[in-house]
């Protein structure tokens, strides 16, 4: 029998060189070299509209909530009263759409390097950022994220770095003179977040990421998730405070904070929020001196 996937046009995603997967390309909406990277936005009948940026998918119709609930909520609702976030990258603004849930907010300022990935996800993915670049509370910077954490005044209470992985443009966000910036410019009692890869196949990055923000931090720990489209197993958050208390909340606690919030979510519970600290023993080990 015939492979049907090789009757139709095909996007094989390259991010590990032996191994992948493969997304019909029932449509393509958009493809672009940006200056900054290759930009591709498909129609898939299982996973919705799709963007790939340098042959990695980057985020789905159909299981971006998870990802980006869970990149947003569990800083939120451990610091329990944010008034100023900054979110490094996160063009298509899921991230954005999340943190403005929170009525604690007072502004949110996102840098992103390319206008382009924002203009196109406005266009093909409205449903990421919902409405978010145009919220009042929202400041949008175009920008290199590294140059904006080491040149800014301003102080944040969440920073929340929402990257491609650390190839291309995204490489200088996993760096040390990056993860300088966000101690600089976060506040006392502050937590930073950081997409961290699938941790199964990507292993040195989080015991990279834990040698780097070990000597900044006073915590320097991960969460976890599991999101489909982003394969190979759990994908691991850099988690990184002074303030040890914030990963000790009960689950009545966050629980408590949840629902007075009163946001909505499809993933993400107090319950998974505490559990999503558990590690498994091979991240346990990467990370141990």
């Amino acid at each position: 029998m015939t492979n049907k996937v090789n009757q139709q046009k095909a996007y094989l995603e390259t991010l590990y060189p032996s191994w992948g997967q493969q997304f019909v390309m029932n449509e393509v909406l958009f493809e672009v070299d940006t200056g900054h990277q290759h930009l591709v936005i498909f129609k898939n009948d299982q996973w919705g509209t799709v963007m790939a940026l340098d042959g990695v998918i980057q985020t789905t119709e159909k299981d971006e909530f998870i990802y980006h609930e869970m990149m947003t909520h569990v800083p939120m609702l451990a610091h329990g009263d944010a008034k100023k976030v900054l979110i490094i990258g996160g063009g298509d603004g899921g991230i954005l759409r999340e943190v403005l849930k929170h009525a604690t907010v007072d502004s949110v300022t996102q840098v992103e390097i390319d206008q382009q990935v924002i203009d196109m996800c406005v266009r093909y993915l409205p449903n990421h950022s919902a409405g978010a670049f145009d919220h009042p509370k929202a400041n949008i910077v175009i920008a290199d994220g590294v140059d904006f954490v080491n040149d800014t005044t301003e102080k944040f209470d969440v920073i929340i770095s929402d990257s491609t992985d650390p190839i291309g443009p995204g490489e200088v966000l996993f760096t040390s003179r990056f993860y300088q910036g966000i101690q600089a410019c976060l506040n006392d009692g502050g937590v930073f977040v950081a997409q961290n890869g699938v941790s199964f196949m990507q292993t040195h990055e989080v015991t990279t990421t834990f040698k780097r923000l070990t000597p900044l931090f006073k915590e320097t720990s991960f969460y976890s998730a599991a999101v489909p489209t982003y394969v190979g197993g759990i994908m691991t958050f850099a988690w990184a405070t002074d303030d040890l208390n914030l990963k000790q909340h009960s689950v009545d606690k966050i629980r408590s904070r949840y629902d007075a919030s009163a946001i909505e979510t499809r993933f993400y519970t107090p319950e998974l929020h505490i559990g999503a600290f558990a590690l498994p023993k091979y991240v346990q080990q990467a990370i141990q001196p």
